[in-house]
């Protein structure tokens, strides 16, 4: 019997405490890369599986995790329990239809991902897309992030296809120095770099998308999507070569959150399944535009009807 082919994404789960109108706040668990994990689930057929590769707790509300991650098709043999460790948790705060974000991480296990040499191996292996991001480097020490960057390679030399979305949260890093140093080492172990241009801007001094896409072929990627918001994609493959496609507009936009780990999960899934880089960003991009019309990192309904059903 031919295995299912797997799609493993490596980061931190959170609670997300959000507001649910009249003082009150709604429970739910979110974070990029986990968001990324939960649409690409619903985008790949019965013959992949999809996997989630972090640390938890031995605590109740890490055992909830785990199982709501579980009822939502994603596998938790990747997990990793530690004791007297629990996961971290962000609030919601919305003024005048701006959102904003508090965190609570100190003690999140998700920052001993890259501890157990041994296990992080065993967990990385037998993946044939295995997806990080920014955030995924950001909350490890520095010498972990060495660690991860190192058995991500190992895992790319099997044969896995490893992808990088760059997604920067400066406030986790130590200095801009460091943030730059993180994405430089993240890029050189992956096949797929998916930055936004706003983001790297600001980071590296990027005039156009052409100077990020520039960066990140030096560092050895075969493709690379630079996201622009509501401006064109430009996409860049060692296939197809340069090619910028505009996204449809998006009248009504309630909430940016996840757009970019839905983008990822849509060109991602459609690449590993051997649509063309046309192709796979048209998904990528129409999925974004849905999740950015409704309010939360997961939203449902997108395959309840239409074109992702």
């Amino acid at each position: 019997m031919t295995r299912p082919r797997s799609f493993l994404a490596l980061g931190e789960c959170m609670v997300e405490i959000a507001p649910a109108g009249d003082g009150l706040f709604r429970r739910g668990f979110a974070g990029d890369t986990f968001n990324t994990a939960w649409y690409a689930r619903r985008l790949l057929g019965p013959d992949w599986s999809v996997a989630y590769g972090s640390c938890i707790g031995d605590d109740a509300i890490s055992a909830e995790m785990s199982d709501f991650m579980a009822e939502q098709g994603v596998e938790t043999r990747t997990l990793r329990r530690i004791p007297d460790h629990t996961v971290g948790l962000y609030m919601i705060s919305v003024e005048n239809g701006e959102r904003s974000f508090s965190y609570w991480r100190g003690q999140s296990a998700a920052r001993c991902l890259a501890e157990d040499e041994g296990w992080l191996k065993q967990m990385l292996a037998g993946h044939d897309v295995i997806h990080f991001s920014g955030i995924t480097l950001a909350i490890l020490p520095p010498d972990g992030r060495q660690v991860l960057c190192l058995a991500l390679a190992q895992a790319r030399a099997a044969g896995a296809t490893v992808t990088f979305d760059t997604n920067l949260r400066p406030r986790l890093w130590e200095s801009p120095q460091a943030m730059r140093e993180g994405l430089q080492l993240g890029a050189s172990v992956a096949d797929v770099v998916l930055p936004s241009f706003d983001e790297e801007t600001g980071l590296f001094g990027d005039a156009t998308p052409d100077d990020t896409i520039a960066r990140y072929r030096a560092a050895g990627a075969g493709l690379v999507a630079v996201k622009d918001g509501a401006g064109p994609l430009t996409l860049w493959s060692d296939t197809d070569g340069m090619v910028r496609h505009s996204p449809a507009p998006v009248k009504h936009i309630i909430d940016t959150t996840a757009a970019g780990d839905s983008f990822a999960a849509g060109l991602l899934t459609a690449l590993a399944t051997g649509e063309t880089t046309q192709t796979a960003a048209d998904r990528a991009m129409r999925l974004a535009g849905q999740v950015i019309q409704a309010p939360g990192a997961l939203v449902p309904g997108i395959f309840e009807t239409g074109e992702f059903r």
